[in-house]
């Protein structure tokens, strides 16, 4: 189920009455901040409560608000002709000039310069506000150098497990050539033990087939008269 539509008029009971002014007035100063920020708006919202506690919103800051107001509201709430746009136009270039030349002399002051004409109190909250710039500035700094340890603290724990990754590696590498230089070994111990076995049989063979023969040359014996004959009629006959 929905919620029923409330009726607006004013809440009889004290204890709802204060309830509810709290919620909305939180939700108010909500809307006037998120309009602010998101529209580039100039907003200044004041409420007072029924018991006369003033709570207040201003964008930039309720005075430069209020002025802008009263301008605003002379003129009639809006700018009949060129004349009066010029001359407001003007009035913000005089108000943004002094606003610069205030943050400028505030510039110099805090840098040490044109402190003749400041008295005592003012002196001594220039240096509560340095003093609370410097511990800004010492918690920023201290933070930066906090991230940069804690940065660099995480790079070496992954160059140190990468180191012990490599390591590993390098280990297994160094075992998987030792049981190659094992294997290298044996083979050629079993090669080695092979060739030994078979030298002197092949030393035999080579040394009789390139062992030097002695042959002698006889000379042809004389032959009879009755042999020459006899190889003449095998001559005869072949043909």
């Amino acid at each position: 189920m929905g919620r029923g539509k409330i009726v607006i008029k004013r809440i009889d009971d004290s204890t709802s009455r204060q309830v509810t002014f709290s919620k909305r007035r939180k939700g108010l100063l909500k809307k006037a901040r998120e309009l602010a920020i998101l529209c580039d708006a100039e907003v200044g919202v004041i409420v007072f409560s029924c018991t006369g506690k003033l709570y207040d919103f201003a964008s930039s800051s309720m005075q430069s608000v209020l002025q802008r107001y009263r301008e605003l509201r002379e003129e009639g709430h809006q700018l009949l002709n060129p004349a009066s746009e010029i001359m407001h136009c003007q009035r913000e270039v005089t108000s943004l000039r002094q606003q610069l030349q205030q943050l400028q002399e505030r510039y110099r002051q805090l840098m040490g310069e044109q402190l003749s004409g400041l008295s005592v109190k003012d002196l001594h909250n220039l240096e509560k506000q340095l003093e609370m710039s410097l511990v800004v500035v010492r918690a920023k700094k201290k933070q930066i150098f906090s991230d940069e340890i804690e940065e660099l603290n995480l790079k070496g724990n992954a160059m140190h497990q990468e180191n012990i990754e490599l390591h590993q590696k390098i280990n297994l590498l160094l075992q998987e050539n030792n049981a190659l230089r094992k294997k290298i070994h044996k083979a050629r111990d079993v090669s080695e033990g092979n060739q030994y076995s078979h030298e002197p049989l092949d030393r035999a063979i080579v040394h009789d087939v390139f062992a030097p023969s002695n042959l002698r040359l006889s000379q042809p014996q004389p032959q009879s008269k009755e042999a020459r004959l006899e190889a003449t009629h095998l001559g005869l006959r072949l043909h």
